[in-house]
């Protein structure tokens, strides 16, 4: 079938069941817009090239899909780079389809001339410059493929603007064949029953669950592994949501603002299996000192994240729909006896849980961040999706929001971007327009992205943006406050911004919360009110989270805090 590169683009998008894209045109993709328009293809325009990548992230993240935004080529394409640096860290399949100046003009500093492909690759999974039409359908064939097989992760695709207006006779590729990729589905058996012998032994063990339980779907088989098994589970970060936050084995995040609980287990374990986790820097605290006295099972689907911080006594490469069944088959004959060797460990750990649970300061004229997150909480009986910036608010949210399902947590875990909650959220409720999404966020973060309440009005989105408003960057005063000798250096956010008037401004509800009383009745009015809302809640400068295990320190080493110390 004949038609131009701007059509077989679109075409391959409906190939791939591609139903949204986001983006923002300019010059070297106007033929493709041009397409897009006359295909009637759903498109979200956002305020700002960055608030497009992270509502693609967003999508991806709480639907499982592909995430797909478009650029156009220099200042366009540049602006995408931390939302991909974002999807990267944390394994979202994104396709990024972005727009280059015409072929005579490359490599000659043309206006608008960006060697995209250049700047991104320490930051994709891969990426493709197309200078030919007749490659786009294998090419874009390959970038769905390689973002959403194996390790998820953001594929960039730059086209010269020639491309787009160029005619081929159109054939989309049935399958892909690629010489050095091909992912991991199933493993070696054989390990398999080794991790079964060590589960048989253990004294002490404990499940260590994160980001790639999520990502892989696989939820619901690990929640059997748990059951069967009766062991202690703990969580990363990313990891929130692969089991209910009231499950009787859970005790919470581990690492740098974990549950003593959880990093006293992860301390004290004999055996200690990971699935779906990077064993990063703020889990493991001084890397030497982590789990001494346990033997590492890694599982994962990339072989590179295997030993690469680490040191795995068992390395069990594949899909965790492979793994997680097949030691499920194995232990589901032992199960009683699985439980009864582990009952006094699982009676020690749980200990821990109730002598030192997760506790603040309760305060009677001032909103305590975390009492909102709590009554959130319960208003939603843990069942909306919550989307969090970067921050304190970020790390209250891990420890006081009950998470109950998979996917019920978008948060940039690995590169800590501020301004990526309010265009994630945008994103997560384009793409589950029935479900409660809100979006915690700091009078900071909040800032970097703060056009995109506009989007939010424009489409109806119905989010609901919590604004803990402090007055400061709160986690960096934290540490100021903690190891700086109270030395404040450009932390403070007093100033005159309204954001309610903001809100209000950009066609959202605006609301306020100064006082304690008025907490239950403007978050009930918030939920209530179609559309977006935001609400403005005044919350005291110093308030610090806790627990925490200072930079550098062993997880057991936590400053404690409320009735914990």
């Amino acid at each position: 079938m004949m038609m131009t590169g701007a059509e077989a683009i679109i075409e391959s998008l409906k190939n791939e069941n591609v139903d949204v894209v986001f983006g923002y045109p300019g010059g070297s993709v106007l033929t493709l817009y041009d397409a897009l328009y006359q295909a009637n293809f759903k498109h979200i325009l956002t305020k700002h090239e960055q608030g497009a990548v992270h509502a693609a992230d967003g999508y991806a993240r709480a639907t499982g899909k592909v995430g797909v935004v478009i650029a156009t080529s220099g200042p366009g394409a540049t602006n995408l780079v931390t939302g991909i640096a974002t999807a990267y860290m944390d394994s979202i399949p994104l396709v990024a389809i972005t727009g280059q100046v015409a072929v005579p003009l490359i490599g000659r500093d043309s206006f608008q001339e960006a060697d995209i492909r250049g700047i991104t690759t320490p930051i994709t999974k891969h990426n493709y410059l197309v200078k030919k039409v007749e490659d786009l359908p294998g090419v874009l064939k390959e970038a769905f493929y390689i973002a959403r097989t194996g390790r998820p992760g953001p594929v960039v695709v730059d086209v010269v603007k020639d491309v787009f207006a160029a005619a081929l006779d159109y054939q989309y590729p049935k399958e892909v064949k690629l010489r050095g990729y091909r992912p991991i589905f199933a493993g070696n058996l054989e390990t398999i029953d080794k991790v079964f012998k060590e589960l048989s032994l253990a004294q002490k063990p404990l499940i260590f669950v994160g980001g790639g339980v999520n990502l892989s779907g696989a939820s619901a088989v690990l929640r059997d592994l748990i059951e069967q098994t009766g062991f202690p589970v703990i969580s990363s970060l990313m990891g929130l949501g692969c089991l209910p936050f009231d499950h009787p084995q859970f005790l919470g995040m581990v690492g740098m603002h974990g549950t003593y609980a959880a990093n006293m287990a992860t301390t004290e374990c004999d055996l200690l299996l990971g699935i779906g986790v990077r064993f990063d820097d703020r889990v493991t605290g001084l890397l030497s000192e982590f789990a001494t006295k346990a033997k590492v099972v890694h599982f994962d689907i990339d072989p590179a994240e295997i030993n690469k911080n680490v040191m795995a006594h068992l390395r069990v490469v594949g899909d965790l729909n492979w793994s997680l069944p097949a030691l499920v088959e194995r232990v589901t004959d032992v199960s009683a006896e699985l439980k009864g060797h582990v009952q006094s460990w699982k009676d020690k750990v749980l200990s821990w849980q109730q002598e030192k649970p997760l506790n603040y300061e309760h305060q009677t004229d001032l909103v305590m961040p975390q009492e909102v997150i709590e009554k959130v909480s319960q208003l939603t009986q843990g069942d909306a999706v919550i989307v969090t910036d970067v921050g304190q608010h970020q790390m209250w949210v891990a420890q006081y929001y009950g998470f109950k399902n998979p996917r019920s947590l978008l948060t940039s875990g690995g590169l800590g971007t501020m301004g990526y909650g309010l265009p994630a959220a945008l994103g997560a409720q384009c793409g589950l327009p029935d479900r409660k999404v809100i979006l915690f966020v700091g009078d900071g973060g909040i800032m970097m992205n703060c056009q995109e309440m506009a989007t939010a009005a424009n489409y109806g989105f119905p989010v609901k943006v919590l604004i803990f408003n402090n007055q400061t960057l709160g986690m960096v005063s934290q540490w100021q406050r903690m190891f700086y000798g109270e030395r404040y250096s450009h932390t403070s956010l007093k100033g005159n911004t309204d954001f309610v008037k903001l809100a209000e401004a950009m066609g959202v509800t605006g609301l306020r919360v100064t006082k304690p009383e008025e907490l239950d009745k403007v978050l009930q009015e918030a939920f209530a009110t179609p559309g977006p809302v935001v609400v403005d809640i005044r919350t005291p400068e110093k308030v610090d989270v806790l627990p925490m295990v200072p930079a550098g320190a062993r997880l057991d080493q936590m400053i404690l805090g409320g009735s914990e110390g």
